[in-house]
């Protein structure tokens, strides 16, 4: 099993590497776990709590979305910052 806090940092570490462009769960959860897939539910869990503590963002569409809540595929984003 992986924890919330190996989950969280890999999701901070995407977040960072793709600077301002978006990313996919999966692509988290694919750099986790060669069975990616039962973690899916895990990693939205985690990036929900990034995403109410402010360091991430999550769109469906083009528009403001909440991780647990959004039905079908989401992306997510370091939140930026302001001087």
């Amino acid at each position: 099993m992986i924890s919330d806090d190996a989950i969280a940092e890999a999701l901070r570490h995407m977040a960072i590497e793709r600077g301002t462009s978006t990313f996919c769960p999966s692509d988290t959860a694919r750099a986790l776990a060669e069975d990616w897939r039962p973690l899916m539910p895990e990693v939205r869990r985690v990036a929900a709590a990034l995403c109410d503590a402010g360091e991430l963002q999550c769109t469906q569409r083009g528009h403001p979305a909440y991780p647990l809540s959004a039905r079908g595929p989401i992306r997510l984003a370091a939140t930026p910052r302001t001087p």
